[in-house]
């Protein structure tokens, strides 16, 4: 089991656990069951409206599984990556913490999510 942490400086952090492995319980669709406010506009990794920082609790590493190639192209066009970061990325499987919360898969590991 999963234990994300959101926190937001407008809101009290909230503790959430999560069932891992699912494949399909995004952080965004966690945050939505549990009336956390993300903000999202089209839930399928195309507007970057909910672009999260993703860390883990023990090492504050970034973390949460590769980049889908949607989350790419998005952070690439944000700023919040570069195209050096993504081929890096793809040698070291060692993702950036900016992630879309609409892509990003609960995993076993306990997680900060800041929005």
């Amino acid at each position: 089991m999963a234990t994300i942490t959101f926190s937001n400086p407008a809101y009290k952090d909230k503790i959430v656990y999560a069932t891992a492995g699912s494949h399909t319980d995004t952080i965004l669709r966690i945050a939505r069951e549990n009336k956390i406010p993300i903000n999202f506009d089209c839930n399928n990794g195309e507007c970057a409206s909910c672009v999260v920082k993703v860390t883990r609790f023990e090492s504050k590493t970034p973390m949460a599984g590769p980049l889908t190639e949607k989350e790419k192209t998005v952070l690439l066009g944000l700023g919040k990556i570069t195209q050096a970061e993504v081929e890096q990325m793809a040698v070291d499987d060692f993702p950036t913490p900016w992630r879309l919360a609409c892509q990003v898969i609960a995993r076993d590991e306990d997680i900060l999510v800041e929005y």
